[in-house]
């Protein structure tokens, strides 16, 4: 088979999109994926790999890591999820979107090795998901176009994720919250198990979590497989954190005096920045910082590349009328944390557009937001996750908001953009990156995003 463009390639891969619509657990496994490694030549281990996962900011932290990487000088590949307007979004290739030409090349490429094969062929007699193939993908794509490095972001958990097929010159673990209960488990030592499965023997390991009952099971983890581990809270203090319409500025100060020594800051903090905003991407910044320093990325790369990472949808502010903030937090942490930082940069009252997934807390994250919106327009987070919007709107009045119902997810987005407008306020949308998506679209065509 050959691709036209990048849209017959997608179509082609959601024939297989078999996962992340239901979650089945029996489609959580990797025996399939490491048939797909060996059936294409192990593509993963053409290039040098640094895998990230965590329940909140691992995208943050994986195009921090690819920044510093570029500025070293090498060819960098970022795996990430999901994506807003295309996925070619997910396979980048120095800063960019995969080109078409490698994409189709590569795509070509996992066809023609699956052609011919059924289900009955593959570890327990089924088929590949969308997931494992995309995955898949990004590895050809990266050989094809010549990555020294790749940086590999974790689609959910991590010990069974598909990506931990790669053996990696880094391991990173940034925060650990309740996620995805009905397969990572309904506790955060479970959920800190899963993310601990990246830890491979003897290979550095570099973690955020804080909460203390996450931390006994990384550090356990790393101790059982010989890998050194270095905790940020631990290692260093943030100083000075300052959240501004432009990004975030703090001091880090780390407590080794090697790595002290090596960044050049003497007995004082070295001052970083970052343009993406938020406590939470200051301390994605300093993990990145801390991790990279210890294996050896100049501090003037490492300041640098932290200086030119962006990314989508994580407290993205798109300048107009009415100023529209597009954040992915989908967990009550995440959505306190985007309230804090939006109280900072912007003031303390928006306008909230909110929709989730049907196994999130909504009234978690409802009083989360509460104290920077008393107005909700609530809706579905696109079509692709399942979702209840009445019950949504519920736990939403309940929580004391004015709320809008609307489940029309395009009809909603413009509701909310009027309303926003009309009120001279900033419009604040969250609860998924699939919604996000939707407004970013919808922006995208009235030439604002």
């Amino acid at each position: 088979m050959s691709f036209a463009n990048a849209d017959e390639v997608y179509a082609y891969l959601n024939r297989f999109l078999n996962f992340e619509r239901k979650l089945e657990p029996t489609a959580y496994r990797l025996d399939r994926m490491f048939a797909l490694k060996e059936l294409f030549g192990a593509p993963d281990e053409a290039y040098e790999i640094w895998h990230v996962t965590g329940s909140k900011g691992k995208g943050s932290t994986a195009t921090m890591i690819a920044s510093i990487l570029r500025e070293t000088g090498a060819r960098v590949g970022l795996y990430t999820s999901p994506h807003l307007l295309s996925f070619t979004e997910r396979i980048a290739v120095d800063g960019s979107p995969v080109d078409e030409g490698t994409l189709i090349r590569s795509a070509e490429e996992l066809e023609a090795g699956l052609r011919g094969r059924a289900p009955e062929d593959f570890p327990g007699g089924e088929a590949p998901t969308y997931f494992e193939l995309l995955t898949m993908l990004g590895f050809l794509c990266f050989r094809a176009a010549g990555c020294t490095h790749a940086v590999v972001e974790v689609g959910l958990g991590g010990r069974l994720d598909s990506t931990n097929v790669v053996k990696p010159a880094a391991a990173f673990i940034t925060t650990v919250e309740l996620e995805h209960t009905e397969l990572l488990g309904d506790t955060i030592p479970k959920i800190a198990y899963e993310k601990a499965g990246i830890i491979k023997p003897g290979v550095p390991a570099y973690s955020s979590a804080w909460r203390p009952e996450a931390r006994v099971v990384i550090r356990g983890a790393a101790a059982e497989r010989g890998a050194p581990l270095r905790e940020l809270d631990e290692e260093a203090d943030l100083l000075g954190v300052r959240i501004g319409r432009r990004g975030t500025h703090f001091g880090l100060s780390l407590r080794d005096d090697g790595l002290r020594a090596a960044c050049g800051a003497g007995q004082g903090a070295w001052e970083l920045f970052t343009p993406l905003i938020g406590e939470v991407q200051a301390r994605n910044a300093a993990l990145v910082a801390l991790g990279m320093l210890d294996r050896g990325i100049a501090p003037k790369a490492i300041a640098e590349g932290l200086a030119k990472a962006r990314i989508r949808a994580r407290f993205e502010i798109v300048e107009g009328k009415p100023l529209v903030v597009l954040d992915g937090a989908h967990t009550a942490d995440s959505t306190a944390a985007c309230a804090r930082d939006f109280a900072t940069a912007l003031g303390p009252q928006g306008v909230l557009l909110f929709g989730c997934a049907k196994d999130k807390d909504p009234a978690g994250m409802a009083a989360a937001l509460r104290p920077v919106a008393s107005r909700a327009f609530i809706t579905k987070p696109g079509t692709f996750k399942e979702s209840e919007p009445a019950r949504i709107a519920e736990a939403f009045r309940a929580a004391g908001y004015e709320t809008i119902l609307e489940p029309e997810t395009g009809a909603a987005a413009e509701l909310a953009l009027r309303a926003a407008e009309a009120a001279g306020l900033p419009l604040l949308v969250t609860g998924s990156f699939y919604l996000c998506a939707e407004v970013a679209a919808a922006l995208a065509k009235v030439g604002r995003y």
